[in-house]
């Protein structure tokens, strides 16, 4: 199940996604991207990393704290990957490739969603 969301870039007034999905369920998050579905991205809670196993197109990735402040960033993670990040932040963001570059974003800013 998938609730949906828009992300804004608050430090940037910039929107990062206007139809984004809440990943809710483990296989949703097993899934993620993979499915044509949820190519306009997905907020995941996970503190174990992200692949991009069968993924056809590189990916952005957003890491945000508990008080959804971007503290790390990844543009273009290519197809057959694994992407980790420190376990102590638990919400990632995966978005199209470019979408970082697009919205501006930046180590710091501030997001709403």
């Amino acid at each position: 199940m998938y609730i949906k969301t828009m992300i804004k870039n608050l430090t940037k007034n910039t929107l990062i996604s206007e139809n984004e999905k809440e990943a809710k369920g483990y296989v949703d998050k097993l899934i993620g991207m993979v499915v044509p579905e949820n190519s306009e991205g997905l907020i995941i809670k996970t503190r174990f990393g992200i692949h991009t196993l069968f993924m056809t197109q590189a990916i952005d990735v957003i890491i945000v704290d508990s008080n959804k402040k971007v503290v790390g960033l990844k543009a273009k993670i290519k197809p057959f990957r694994i992407f980790v990040w420190n376990p102590k932040f638990s919400t990632i963001i995966e978005l199209p490739h470019g979408v970082i570059n697009k919205s501006k974003t930046q180590l710091g800013d501030k997001l709403e969603f």
